[in-house]
């Protein structure tokens, strides 16, 4: 008989995951042995229960899917993850293969295509589907591979990631804050948490941290 795959569906729609059980019945190699419903759930789900599938949704509260994939796969090495979404961003596929997603996946695939892909990154494989595969062979013919700076910048949230901009252009806690309605000392709190993330101890790393990173970003002409 073949070894069961256990897995645990994140997605924040309850009807997305009650879907993904229904199909999962039919088909008993895989045994859904948890469930959750924001990025902060599937990190403690995973801890707990160590399956050998994660199916994160993309986007979800608390945490993203790509963050909770990190903290996922840093916990429990032997769990593989498999992203779901709803659209083909490359962005977002490129940030998912570097957090150690072993496969991305469009929601709207048929529901044979996302068995097949389950079966494969359940067992340790990988896999992309035709329009994600398309948007990271784009992104590698324009040049935009991932650097060590954006690698790291992962850690970081989408305000994080703002405050470190903001850090990079010169600007005190006090102008950071009245650009994000925040009071000095939330922007002070934020600045300890990007340093502690970065693995850096001062303002001026993050800044030439920052710097480094929009380098390797040019704008188009």
């Amino acid at each position: 008989m073949t070894d069961l795959i256990h897995v645990l569906l994140a997605d924040d729609h309850d009807i997305v995951r009650s879907g993904l059980k229904a199909v999962l019945r039919g088909h008993p190699e895989f045994t859904v042995v948890a469930e959750a419903r924001d990025g902060l759930e599937a990190v403690r789900e995973a801890k707990r229960v160590k399956p050998d599938l994660a199916v994160l949704d993309v986007r979800m509260p608390r945490l993203s899917g790509i963050e909770a994939c990190r903290e996922i796969r840093q916990d429990s090495p032997t769990t593989n993850v498999l992203m779901l979404t709803s659209y083909a961003d490359e962005k977002a596929v490129m940030a998912a293969i570097v957090a150690g997603a072993s496969g991305f996946m469009l929601k709207e695939v048929q529901t044979a295509e996302l068995i097949d892909a389950m079966r494969v990154v359940g067992r340790g494989g990988k896999i992309l589907d035709p329009a994600s595969s398309a948007a990271v062979i784009e992104q590698i013919r324009k040049g935009n591979v991932v650097s060590e700076e954006d690698r790291i910048a992962q850690q970081l949230n989408e305000r994080e990631l703002r405050i470190l901009d903001y850090i990079a252009e010169g600007m005190t806690n006090r102008e950071i804050g009245e650009q994000l309605f925040l009071s000095e000392k939330t922007v002070k709190h934020h600045v300890s948490d990007i340093l502690g993330k970065l693995g850096l101890t001062r303002r001026v790393e993050a800044a030439t941290f920052a710097i480094r990173r929009s380098a390797g970003h040019p704008r188009d002409e």
